[in-house]
């Protein structure tokens, strides 16, 4: 009878014990998941970092305030090798294995190009933080950053009328990016009466830019316009061309203020445009700046026009799902244009197409890598990028 009444009691504790602890688990809260497929590795490993950086702020501080609809905000960098294989690998990995609700990240062009789709089938939202050659278009897909339409005229109409460029050597990476926007420059360049005397193109992995350097003298043109892949293939091409002894006016369509930095004074002279810059004078930009210093201190990376976009993504994610209740996708994007977030750049709203409206600002690289704003332009439009959006 004692044995029988020790394990009752036994069994009592025992139910007593689960209770107390089925409530603590009961309050455990599932993360809301956003996955950066970045290039971690590859020629986007410059910048990738810096991407990260400003995701991990954007995190803290969300979930300083509670998170996102009271629940904890986690980021999940994956490497996706800055390559479309890599991000077939990246994608599946963050919607399949870490059960992302919503991928933020930069990419290279061939990387979205490769990862997009896995996301549209998926229908898990992905806003694309990083600038590019335009015309991405999908249900699920949203863009933060600038387009051809926005930056290539105005940077195209000040070295024509400033630098007076009429005769362009015109360089680009040999994939979507680089001949997508090299064919923007080339039309902007012939409506304003100017004369492309050549245009090369260098394999993306590829980084002995001599051959194309000799065109271009050869040629002897008044200016060039370029457009690498984002991060190191900039400074390998500036660096070659500045030991080549060339000094004509630059105009860059891929370079960032991280990657001018890196390479010295490699870009120092090159003019481009973009809608982020560090120089930007207003409050939110200031107080961005003093948290990711804050944050970092010795460790950070210097904010650009390829990294900032990530923080601007996760608090606009951040204000669709509060605004919609739920982070149930379809409600995301059906809410997700109509959000604005008002942060270091200004005012930004994905409402035209997936896309947003943007200030642009001209700039030039100084002698010690930094980067100067020259001029302001104010809020430029995307244009037509998915008409039957």
């Amino acid at each position: 009878m004692r044995k029988v009444y020790g394990i009752q009691l036994l069994l009592l504790m025992s139910a007593s014990l689960l209770l107390a602890v089925a409530p603590v688990r009961s309050q455990e809260k599932k993360p809301v998941v956003i996955a950066i497929p970045v290039g971690l590795s590859g020629v986007n490993s410059v910048v990738a970092p810096a991407v990260v950086q400003s995701a991990e702020l954007a995190a803290d501080e969300l979930n300083a305030k509670g998170g996102i609809l009271g629940q904890p905000v986690k980021v999940v960098p994956l490497d996706d090798e800055s390559g479309p294989a890599g991000a077939v690998k990246a994608f599946n990995t963050g919607i399949r294995q870490d059960k992302a609700d919503v991928i933020i990240t930069m990419e290279t062009s061939a990387a979205r190009n490769a990862g997009a789709p896995i996301a549209e089938r998926a229908k898990v939202p992905f806003i694309y933080t990083s600038f590019y050659e335009g015309r991405a278009c999908g249900e699920y897909l949203f863009v933060n950053a600038w387009v051809p339409e926005q930056v290539v005229p105005p940077l195209i109409k000040f070295m024509t009328d400033e630098k007076k460029v009429k005769r362009w050597s015109a360089v680009g990476s040999d994939y979507a990016f680089g001949r997508g926007m090299i064919e923007a420059a080339k039309k902007t360049i012939k409506d304003m009466g100017g004369i492309i005397l050549g245009e090369e193109y260098q394999p993306l992995q590829q980084s002995d830019w001599t051959a194309i350097i000799s065109k271009i003298r050869a040629a002897n043109p008044d200016g060039i316009i370029y457009s690498t892949s984002g991060g190191g293939p900039n400074i390998d091409f500036l660096k070659q061309l500045k030991a080549a002894g060339l000094t004509m006016p630059i105009g860059s369509l891929s370079i960032d203020e991280l990657t001018a930095e890196a390479g010295g004074n490699a870009a120092e002279g090159v003019y481009y445009t973009g809608d982020y810059f560090t120089g930007i004078d207003n409050p939110e930009n200031k107080r961005f700046l003093e948290a990711m210093k804050k944050k970092f201190g010795a460790e950070l990376k210097t904010p650009n026009a390829l990294s900032e976009q990530e923080y601007d993504g996760l608090h606009a994610y951040a204000m669709a799902a509060e605004k919609a209740g739920t982070t149930n996708a379809d409600a995301i994007i059906k809410v997700l244009p109509t959000v604005v977030f008002e942060g270091p750049r200004g005012s930004v709203q994905m409402n035209k197409q997936n896309h947003a409206p943007l200030p642009i600002y001209l700039a030039q690289v100084q002698a010690d890598g930094k980067t100067k704003v020259l001029r302001d332009f104010g809020l430029i439009d995307p244009g037509d990028q998915c008409p039957t959006r």
